[in-house]
């Protein structure tokens, strides 16, 4: 199926600045933040509670289902800490957020994450557990990885993402979307 807007998904270790990304996206894209997070929360796709962790265990495939319609259609910001189970068809690019693991022990510190919920956020980091997963799941031209240590990483990301968001409207003839209903 053809889209008319793109999907992008925003990966990375919780922490490295997924939401805060996307969140500045939206205005100047028109493209639609999806937090899985919320999302599962309100379709119903929650599989139980980790204890341990502190976290809802999502059903992945009620998920997969319950998102199916949606992103058919084109024009959302996907922003999970995992991308490796969204199908191929349904992602135009992968952004994979990065940061210095002393920076990002500090967000995960101030979120008061339990010790071995932070500890394994920053295993994962440091052995770029998700930029493998996405190169894995992704054909390598559509995977980009960015730092994002500070809040002048955020705007030149979301200024690089903006530029090829345009870009790809340009190869798929895709109206102008700024005002959100082609015009």
């Amino acid at each position: 199926m053809s889209r008319s807007k793109p999907n992008i998904i925003v990966t990375g270790t919780p922490g490295v600045g997924k939401t805060s990304l996307c969140e500045a996206l939206v205005s100047n894209t028109g493209l639609q933040h999806l937090p899985i997070n919320r999302v599962a929360k309100e379709r119903d796709c929650l599989d139980g509670w980790d204890e341990d962790m502190k976290s809802w265990i999502i059903d992945e495939d009620k998920l997969l289902d319950a998102l199916e319609s949606d992103v058919q259609t084109g024009g959302y910001l996907i922003d999970w800490h995992a991308c490796d189970l969204f199908p191929r068809s349904w992602v135009d690019l992968v952004i994979v957020l990065r940061s210095d693991s002393s920076i990002l022990y500090d967000r995960l510190k101030a979120r008061n994450y339990p010790e071995g919920k932070l500890q394994e956020n920053m295993d994962a980091e440091i052995m770029e557990v998700l930029l493998s997963e996405a190169r894995e799941a992704f054909d390598e031209e559509i995977v980009i990885e960015l730092q994002s240590n500070s809040p002048e990483d955020m705007e030149s990301n979301a200024e690089r993402i903006e530029a090829w968001f345009e870009q790809w409207k340009l190869q798929h003839g895709a109206p102008d979307m700024e005002d959100g209903d082609g015009t």
